[in-house]
């Protein structure tokens, strides 16, 4: 879950009000799925620099093609470059993201929480920049809307990554917590992509997608994999879960634990088939 989860989880365990056992199924609910998100981005950080990052150094980039047609060809040296860039400061980004969120590091251990959130916001930065110059200098395979849909997404997490660090340097800690979770909400974007992708594939048999990225579920998920983030960022900002009914604190406890068992089977399903291998392959 975005840091958005964390972040609650602090408000509902600081209240005193309402039913305590709402407020501690709300909880437990959240500490379920930050955990698992959090073991499920990190295999999948890890598995992108494996299968990214590593054949670039090699110079293998033809591997690249295996998982997308045409991602990599030889006379785009620049969209290869930005490409590679991506994928790298990406790995790092999904690796470093949720332990930036969890408030107990920050309390306990802030020198290490302002180095490490420097190192993420540069990885946020470079890898909204590599995605954005691959789309300008070559464009995506599923053509303008999914160059619009990414185009957009890269923007959006560079305007996050500055103002979270601007923030910070200013000292304005609340609102600088507050860009930290839209731009968190960006960066688990990639992984959600994937596990929607694979959910859809398992319910549907990939109704309206094709090869060329052009049907009319990409066409959705073009924006549906970092939008949906950002609203629900937005909607526990602008109103706290400290001040929801019981009912809705047991409906959303209900929802993430549905959402956790999703993260389970997804999680196992990927790193059988394609993270495992090839993180062990690099060894």
């Amino acid at each position: 879950m975005s840091e958005a989860s964390l972040s609650t989880l602090d408000s509902v365990n600081g209240q005193s009000s309402g039913p305590i056992l709402a407020q501690r199924a709300l909880a437990w609910s959240i500490r379920l799925i930050s955990a698992l998100v959090w073991t499920s981005t990190l295999l999948f950080g890890l598995y992108i620099l494996a299968f990214y990052a590593v054949p670039f150094f090699q110079q293998d980039m033809h591997s690249w093609n295996a998982t997308l047609n045409n991602l990599y060809s030889e006379d785009t040296t620049t969209a290869t470059a930005g490409i590679g860039l991506h994928f790298m400061a990406g790995g790092l980004i999904l690796i470093f993201g949720c332990v930036q969120l969890m408030s107990s590091v920050r309390a306990r251990f802030p020198v290490l929480h302002h180095w490490l959130g420097r190192i993420y916001v540069t990885a946020a930065l470079l890898t909204a920049i590599g995605g954005l110059v691959f789309v300008v200098s070559k464009g995506t395979i599923g053509g303008w809307v999914m160059d619009l849909g990414f185009g957009l997404y890269g923007v959006l997490m560079i305007v996050c990554a500055v103002m979270t660090i601007r923030l910070a340097m200013a000292k304005q800690f609340v609102d600088h917590r507050r860009w930290a979770l839209r731009l968190f909400a960006l960066a688990v974007g990639s992984w959600l992509y994937r596990m929607d992708y694979g959910f859809w594939y398992l319910l549907t048999d990939n109704a309206g997608h094709n090869e060329t990225f052009t049907g009319p579920f990409d066409y959705v998920m073009d924006f549906f994999f970092f939008i949906p983030n950002l609203l629900v960022v937005e909607i526990i900002l602008r109103a706290p879960v400290a001040t929801w009914r019981p009912v809705m604190l047991w409906c959303f406890s209900g929802v993430l634990v549905v959402a956790s068992g999703f993260v389970i089977l997804g999680t196992y399903a990927f790193t059988t088939l394609y993270w495992g291998p090839a993180i062990l392959g690099i060894f």
